[in-house]
């Protein structure tokens, strides 16, 4: 792979619509969600792998560096297009061996996700798949994971472990997460998700959270394997008070925190509001009382609409009340084996407008900018702005509204990481 100063600069002209997501400092809100900053007729200028100047035909036609250098620089004709910040998909589960198809078909024939758990399926059944997998088996599976989901206009994802549920099969999943980023253009932010359920050799909860507090967060500190700590907090995994424990480790050995919560019932957000998580995820039986505390926060929630629609729910996460009470929101695929197979952020976009009846700008705005910030890397991702990393991506659509619009259609034609035409 080229590095970045030895690539030219790439300059993106004549495109009709684009969308900037500039001059966020923290997650966006209520109104300022509504507004992707769009620039018509618009030309980004990339050099050594960040984004130089944005701004109109005309001023770039003006640019005095873009005429003197012009023979150097790669142009990608964007006549007709739609460009906006490559999509921040920050919930992702991609470390398993196999999809789980007696899941698929038990839930067809009317079992509840709850239902599979107890007769052994669900997370647990991928278990054992990972175990077994050697690691280079894994790191090869997530990888083209990360390339399918590249073709389709995300450039950063986080990913999880949590299908191994040991401490030697969690580090061999963080291990193939790293194997797996080294070998893809964009960026990968890992997550340690030894708490996801109580694996079968463990008889009581505590004991294995006495597990993952005293050796495994140590150890993925330690090699600097992941970058935050989640858990999954919910009825049939871990409660809040296992949760808080977590939590405290995290924070002792310096990673982040986030979890999955309220996503089968409601608990309660206070206690784990107080480890400033960057994101709580899925959210569907949030609590009324707790919207008000969560949009005094840069806690953001990070809704995930293909779980529900896999699964086949009625009901999806209350995006719009959120959003009208001042709660910042991030939307993400929650790509994994059993309840979300689907690598497509443009799918995910399309749920949060027809199913959680969010704008089009709301849903682009969660996919870019409040994904960066659920991350904590909005200094450099999920806006197209000088001084950011040059992540873009390229539809080929008359107007934006138009990616949510197409239904599991892949409208993405190109894509641009750190400054380099990766996917044409």
């Amino acid at each position: 792979m080229q590095k970045s100063h030895d690539r030219p600069p790439l300059l993106l002209t004549n495109i009709r619509q684009l969308l900037t997501l500039r001059g966020s400092r923290g997650p966006r809100r209520g109104r300022e969600l509504s507004d992707p900053g769009i620039i018509e007729n618009a030309a980004v200028l990339c050099a050594a792998g960040k984004i130089v100047s944005v701004g109109t035909m005309q001023q770039a036609s003006r640019d005095s560096w873009i005429k003197k250098n012009r023979r150097s620089i790669q142009e990608i004709d964007c006549t007709g297009k739609v460009v906006l910040p490559g999509f921040v998909d920050s919930h992702t589960h991609p470390v398993f061996a196999a999809p789980r198809l007696v899941d698929f078909e038990q839930r067809i024939s009317g079992a509840t996700y709850e239902e599979i758990a107890e007769a052994g399926g669900g997370i647990r059944s991928s278990i054992a798949g990972v175990r077994n997998a050697s690691r280079a088996d894994l790191a090869t599976k997530i990888l083209a994971s990360l390339n399918q989901m590249l073709l389709q206009g995300t450039t950063t994802v986080e990913a999880k472990s949590g299908y191994g549920l040991s401490t030697a099969a969690e580090l061999k999943s963080l291990e193939a997460i790293s194997d797996a980023a080294a070998r893809w253009p964009g960026t990968v932010v890992p997550t340690l998700l030894g708490a996801h359920v109580v694996p079968p050799e463990f008889k009581k909860a505590e004991q294995y959270v006495a597990e993952i507090i005293g050796r495994m967060i140590p150890v993925v500190a330690r090699r600097k394997l992941a970058r935050f700590v989640d858990i999954f907090c919910d009825r049939g995994a871990f409660s809040t008070k296992e949760a808080e424990r977590i939590f405290e480790a995290a924070g002792k050995h310096g990673l982040g925190t986030r979890a999955h919560v309220c996503q089968l019932t409601s608990s309660a957000l206070t206690p784990l509001l107080r480890f400033d998580p960057a994101s709580l995820d899925h959210m569907d039986c949030v609590r009324e009382s707790d919207i008000p505390l969560l949009a005094q926060r840069n806690t953001i929630a990070t809704l995930v609409p293909g779980a529900n629609f896999f699964l086949g729910l009625s009901h999806y996460p209350p995006a719009r009340k959120l959003i009208d009470s001042g709660v910042a929101l991030a939307l993400a695929t929650d790509f994994n084996p059993g309840t979300s197979p689907t690598t497509s952020m443009a799918f995910v976009l399309s749920l949060a407008c027809t199913q959680m009846k969010m704008s089009p700008a709301e849903a682009i705005g969660a996919a870019t900018i409040n994904g960066a910030c659920t991350l904590r890397i909005q200094e450099r991702k999920g806006g197209v702005e000088a001084g950011k990393d040059a992540d873009l991506a390229v539809f080929d659509v008359d107007d934006y509204r138009e990616i949510p619009y197409w239904i599991a259609s892949n409208r993405c034609v190109d894509v641009i990481v750190k400054g380099n035409l990766v996917h044409a």
